[in-house]
């Protein structure tokens, strides 16, 4: 796992031809407005968050983000345990986001 601030989160994600952004947050978060083309898995979902991971392609690299950086880290720490390789967490979460949102 990797955190990382959103200038190096976004330029590193606009460089990577392998990336998946993975967004952790709940329905209701997201109804408020999401980062483009991120998929979305509410970790508060407890074992379901864990066997939609095991639906994802390990050999991608995820993008992960929350409202504000502390459940996307805990979402990548369980990535790595889970096998997944390169997780990167989005330090400030979405609260944060400067980038364009899609409604």
């Amino acid at each position: 796992m990797a955190d990382l601030y959103q200038d190096e989160w976004v330029s590193q994600l606009g460089n990577d031809d392998n990336a998946v952004i993975l967004d952790v947050r709940t329905p209701e978060e997201v109804e408020n407005g999401y980062i483009p083309n991120a998929k979305n898995i509410d970790i508060h979902l407890g074992q379901g968050f864990l066997d939609e991971l095991e639906k994802l392609d390990k050999t991608k690299n995820y993008y992960v983000y929350c409202r504000s950086g502390a459940r996307s880290a805990q979402a990548c720490a369980v990535m790595n345990n889970a096998g997944f390789e390169n997780a990167y967490n989005l330090l400030g979460g979405f609260m944060n986001w400067e980038g364009e949102i899609a409604e």
